[in-house]
């Protein structure tokens, strides 16, 4: 391996979850008198921590949220995704293959979802620890401050990190703090895979990658 760690974005590079978190937030909002299409939520929230995703909705529409409408919408969240979902295709076989390579997540989802969903998928003891998310942050992405506290976590400089990340949020984010950025392209969310490989070179990404295997290719 050529870095001394890993780091991971969570939801669209871990777990396929993206299509799933979008239309919900899509339907939670619609449910409120503010109408919102899965593409709208893809395209706008994507990437960003609940903070400035609350932040921009309100920007959007010009109200506030009601006080109990994140609570209602991860019940509605819940429900959608009881009904299954699945880690990013290679992601497992990819994270077996590493070995002793400290790797961390570094995410933008509560700390209760990620915990959830790598039991789901079986997957927390990859981790342990080094979940690091960065909910109920003021700055969260495209700041780099929750890919530096991984790094700090794991104890290696930032210079020597792999991130691996699936929006031009994140790749900034990871970028600022100084790492390699390989532009994940393979999640279910992901329609037009060259164009979103470009909008990642855009954001400033190193490498781009379709499948964990070409992702290995690089790390």
């Amino acid at each position: 391996m050529k870095y001394r760690a890993i780091i991971f974005d969570f939801d669209g590079v871990i777990a396929d979850s993206e299509v799933r978190a979008n239309r919900t937030l899509a339907e939670s909002l619609t449910a409120i008198g503010l109408p919102t299409t899965y593409e709208d939520c893809l395209r706008d929230y994507c990437g960003h921590n609940w903070q400035e995703t609350e932040r921009r909705i309100v920007a959007r529409f010009g109200r506030p949220l009601p006080s109990d409408f994140r609570e209602q919408h991860r019940a509605r969240a819940r429900e959608r995704f009881a009904e299954g979902f699945a880690p990013v295709p290679g992601a497992p076989a990819f994270l077996d293959a590493l070995g002793a390579q400290p790797r961390a997540i570094a995410s933008s989802s509560s700390p209760d979802y990620i915990a959830m969903s790598l039991g789901r998928f079986g997957l927390a003891h990859h981790f342990g620890a080094h979940v690091y998310s960065a909910d109920g942050w003021d700055r969260g992405k495209p700041f780099p401050d929750i890919y530096l506290a991984a790094a700090k976590g794991l104890g290696v400089d930032p210079a020597d990190c792999l991130a691996i990340e699936d929006s031009p949020i994140g790749a900034r984010a990871a970028l600022a703090a100084g790492m390699t950025v390989v532009g994940f392209c393979g999640a279910g969310h992901i329609v037009d895979r060259a164009a979103h490989g470009e909008m990642l070179r855009g954001a400033g990404v190193h490498h781009v990658a379709i499948t964990f295997d070409e992702v290995a290719a690089f790390a």
